[in-house]
């Protein structure tokens, strides 16, 4: 959560981006199924979201996860297909050029995993219109708000 931004704002985010979202690009989305993004996008898209992965060292293997093509960026991905939310699985110093690819598809909404925050990069998705939920498990909040 931002300094700007109170608890209540995050819940009303995270409510909003949960009742209008339903395409979801997953930004570090591993083929391993024992890792955290693979058990987030899995248990999203048995809850009827689907998912956009994207990870360039999977993309170049051309091997799909979860069932869908992965592609090496953001903006490939927006090129073939419509995104509401970014998700992000990356460490936080790798999220400004994730924001910044996200406004630049018109991405509707940034969500940033548990443990993962970046301050200005959360600013200037906010600036751009963006919702933005930093620090938080889409999993987990998805299923504490159904």
């Amino acid at each position: 959560m931002s300094s700007n931004e109170t608890a209540a704002d995050t819940a009303a985010t995270m409510a909003h981006i949960l009742g209008h979202c339903r395409t979801v690009a997953v930004v570090g989305l591993s083929p391993k199924p024992h890792r955290d993004s693979y058990e987030v996008s899995q248990y999203m898209q048995e809850n009827g979201w689907r998912i956009i992965p994207v990870n360039p060292v999977a993309a170049a293997s051309g091997q799909p996860i979860l069932g869908e093509r992965v592609y090496a960026t953001l903006t490939e991905a927006a090129a073939a297909e419509s995104i509401d939310l970014v998700d992000v699985f990356r460490n936080s110093a790798d999220v400004p050029p994730v924001v910044d690819e996200a406004i630049a598809i018109g991405a509707r909404a940034v969500w940033m995993q548990q443990g993962i925050a970046h301050e200005a990069a959360a600013q200037r998705a906010r600036a751009a219109g963006l919702q933005v939920v930093e620090n938080k498990c889409l999993m987990v909040e998805h299923a504490r708000l159904r």
